[in-house]
């Protein structure tokens, strides 16, 4: 029996999010499975807040992890600590899901390190285990336990990417950013802007997404346009706003800034 406090990673109010398509249907039947779920999709488009209203949804604890090159194995499984009674173990955050029941979501975990990944095999597959070397026990996953992971194909290279044996025990969702007049509702919602402001600013956006590729690794992401709604709605001048916002963000190039200065210039004339 476990004497984690499970309420503490309880989401108690509603997340805003606006679905897209079947995304709601399709997750609730992968966790009604407990199948693992790999979520694809550029920055900002709204996976992180899709998987905090899921896990609101189905009243279930959720535990997020942002990866990192530096995470090492032990701070997803757990480790030893030194205090002046001796050495205790800490369980990790991985540890933790696995034992309360809650859903673990790995957040851009390309970024992770391979040789750390790998430790989430036994959980993805029948065995639903979690074996702790160091401390030489063998987990078996609470039953409401559920895995999910998440990153940006756009940042793929050879050096950042899953291996098959990891991305074949998951189930996957791709997500993008939503049709414009959704985007725009969704920008009123979180800023309270009005829909004439809205629309322009997702009509920025649709201009830099133009440019993947062509000058730019990545579009103007949701949640840039919201960042500069706020900054419209404390008072700033619209133009400076979006290339607060939108424009510096994103790229140092000199001819893509100006293409996207141009661009805010006419829709905001």
């Amino acid at each position: 029996m476990t004497d984690i406090d499970i309420e503490q990673y309880r989401i108690e109010q509603e997340p805003y999010y606006e679905p897209l398509g079947n995304e709601v249907v399709l997750y609730k039947a992968a966790y009604e499975s407990r199948l693992p779920v790999m979520i694809k999709g550029p920055t900002g488009c709204g996976k992180s807040r899709f998987i905090e209203y899921m896990a609101w949804k189905l009243q279930k604890p959720l535990i997020t992890v942002a990866c990192n090159e530096d995470m090492t194995a032990s701070d997803l499984v757990g480790r030893y600590l030194l205090d002046a009674d001796g050495t205790r173990w800490l369980d990790g955050p991985l540890t933790t899901a696995a034992r309360i029941g809650a859903i673990c979501y790995l957040d851009e975990i390309v970024e992770a390190r391979q040789d750390t990944t790998v430790v989430i095999h036994p959980l993805t597959d029948h065995r639903r285990q979690l074996p702790l070397d160091k401390k030489g026990e063998l987990i078996d996953a609470h039953p409401d336990f559920q895995l999910v992971i998440s990153y940006n194909p756009g940042y793929q290279s050879l050096m950042k990417d899953l291996k098959q044996s990891t991305k074949q025990r998951f189930t996957g969702m791709d997500f993008g950013y939503p049709p414009a007049d959704l985007e725009a509702g969704i920008v009123q919602k979180e800023t309270g802007a009005d829909g004439e402001l809205a629309r322009k600013l997702v009509k920025i956006g649709e201009t830099a997404r133009n440019l993947k590729g062509h000058g730019l690794d990545e579009g103007i992401s949701t949640r840039l346009l919201i960042y500069a709604a706020t900054l419209i709605g404390k008072g700033i001048d619209p133009k400076d706003a979006c290339r607060m916002a939108l424009v510096r963000p994103i790229t140092d190039d000199a001819d893509i800034r100006s293409t996207l200065d141009h661009a805010i210039d006419a829709v905001f004339a």
